[in-house]
């Protein structure tokens, strides 16, 4: 046995055999590869874009690029190490690689989760103006993004002074908090981490969106534009909250609800190959997350997609973004 695979050892079977076969870690490092290699791409574009383009530096797309910023950092920590260590079949890095790859991975994933639900609360303060007419700044929005990463911080820096702790999970090839560890002093961890790193980020998202929906309803029956320019941006707002909450669901839901249920149940037996599915969907959210709140944006597609196609750049004049529109024809229910 290789020494770096001596740390797998609770991963092998009841006759020391490895939990996947040779071909079965190949696949994981190309399915990992397949999400990893569109993250870095796409996430860097739209931080490069917006580095070149004035236009995009607003103060509402302040959080979607600190979103690209995070994501890159997962996929170049987590989806890179994972295609790596799958390739070889073994985590390769030690066990002080472990907690490194683990804390890196839970920092940038739970910023990039707090910065969907500072997307949420932005647009549903702009659009719905529940404090008036206050208008959304650049203090604001860098508040927000100053926030998601302290909040992050703040809950994945305790497993590195022994409340809670990193370790191998699902085939042995990557790390993250320890869900199996039936300690009270790192199920107490788990619970506090579910609680504001998961339900607290999904609350956010579901109550912002819910009243981002119900104004615009508000707003399209009271101007009776039924049809009109109101009604599809409703329509077109209400499809788009719907790829969001469902985008946060499949990638976070599993694997917060496998957390729970190993928490709960210490005595369920889960194959190590069903206990890595829920990893790499919230991984995979590192790709699609720039599709779904970028790329979906006028504003960035405009520059992003030339960018990618090394085409021609558009010209100065800007178009506005779907929320941007929305808010522009919104007129006020009070």
């Amino acid at each position: 046995m290789h020494p770096s695979a001596v740390q797998n050892a609770s991963y092998m079977g009841p006759h020391g055999e490895p939990p996947l076969s040779r071909t079965g870690f190949l696949i994981l490092a190309i399915i990992m590869a397949i999400f990893t290699v569109p993250a870095i791409i796409l996430n860097a574009t739209v931080i490069i874009v917006s580095l070149l383009h004035k236009q995009l530096r607003q103060p509402l797309n302040f959080a979607l690029v600190n979103m690209a910023v995070a994501d890159l950092g997962t996929a170049m920590t987590g989806g890179v190490l994972s295609v790596v260590n799958n390739a070889q079949g073994y985590f390769s890095l030690g066990r002080t690689g472990c907690v490194m790859e683990g804390f890196a991975v839970s920092f940038f994933g739970i910023t990039s989760l707090c910065t969907v639900a500072l997307i949420a609360v932005e647009r549903m303060f702009v659009v719905c103006k529940p404090l008036g007419q206050i208008t959304f700044q650049k203090k604001h929005a860098l508040g927000g993004i100053a926030l998601s990463w302290l909040w992050s911080l703040t809950w994945n820096t305790p497993p590195l002074f022994g409340w809670g702790r990193y370790e191998l999970e699902g085939v042995g090839t990557s790390c993250a908090p320890d869900w199996h560890n039936q300690d009270p002093h790192n199920v107490s961890y788990i619970l506090a981490y579910f609680a504001v790193c998961f339900a607290v980020p999904f609350f956010l998202i579901l109550a912002s969106y819910s009243k981002l929906m119900w104004t615009l309803h508000k707003v399209s029956k009271m101007a009776c534009l039924e049809g009109g320019a109101v009604a599809k941006g409703e329509a077109k707002v209400a499809s788009m909250v719907v790829l969001m909450v469902l985008s946060f669901l499949i990638s976070w839901l599993p694997y917060a609800g496998l957390a729970m249920l190993v928490v709960y149940n210490p005595d369920v037996e889960i194959h190590p190959l069903v206990a890595t599915v829920p990893v790499y969907l919230a991984k995979s959210s590192t790709a699609y997350n720039p599709i779904i709140y970028i790329y979906l944006n006028k504003q960035f597609r405009k520059y992003a997609v030339p960018f990618l196609l090394c085409g021609t750049e558009p010209s100065e004049d800007d178009e506005t973004s779907e929320m941007t529109t929305v808010e522009s024809n919104k007129v006020s229910p009070s």
